[in-house]
């Protein structure tokens, strides 16, 4: 059994989301992230203080000391996509690749995600929670996100999902990022396709256990 470190108010969502899809069976080991502690006035190296992100317990796995961390037969990795390319590979089935051109495929389209569209759609995320005020940093994140979702609304006119032609982990990858900006619906009106995978994405019922126990888990 695997044991997957975090919180589902984090990236872990996505591999939390994977893992119900594959039905492997894991624990969650809850490691809150230190900016909210300290936000509580709490101290997140007090000896009472709860496992989180700066507990010396915690960074012996993580040095970077960020969720998720999962951890498998003595392997411990970082980094939520590489993750779940790790655990779609593990499990095989329809959600892993198929052959070494699907494997590179959907490495690319994590590379793709992380590197031109998760920020911005950070960006998005965290200023809508703002209101009005936070109006220009929400134009100028979406401003950035023009040409990499430009891209990927190109790639859903001739393909149903990310790679293969089928669900995959590729979907779930890029769906937990462009999820983020999702909160402006302007810019989700902009991009018809992207709009409509991604509910369809999100219309699973994994995603949807998911997201109910993120929900419900305190902010």
């Amino acid at each position: 059994m695997v044991t997957l470190y975090g919180m589902y108010r984090s990236r872990a969502t996505r591999n939390l989301w994977l893992l119900d899809e594959l039905a492997l069976p894991y624990t969650l080991k809850p490691v809150v992230q230190a900016y909210r502690l300290v936000a509580q006035g709490l101290d997140p190296q007090a000896p009472d203080a709860p496992l989180n992100t700066q507990s010396s317990e915690f960074l012996r796995l993580s040095p970077a000391g960020a969720i998720p961390v999962l951890e498998d037969a003595g392997l411990i990795l970082s980094e939520s996509l590489a993750i779940n390319l790790y655990l779609a590979r593990k499990a095989g089935g329809p959600l892993a690749p198929q052959d070494l051109r699907e494997e590179a495929q959907m490495t690319q389209w994590a590379l793709y995600g992380a590197t031109a569209i998760e920020s911005p759609a950070l960006e998005i995320a965290f200023a809508s929670q703002r209101g009005g005020e936070a109006q220009a940093v929400i134009e100028a994140a979406c401003d950035k996100l023009m040409r990499p979702l430009a891209a990927l609304e190109a790639h859903l006119e001739t393909h149903s999902h990310m790679v293969g032609g089928r669900f995959t982990v590729a979907d779930i990858n890029m769906a937990e990022m462009v999820r983020y900006a999702q909160p402006h619906s302007p810019l989700m009106a902009r991009f018809p396709r992207i709009k409509s995978w991604l509910e369809l994405c999100q219309s699973r019922p994994a995603f949807k256990k998911m997201w109910a126990t993120r929900e419900a888990e305190p902010a």
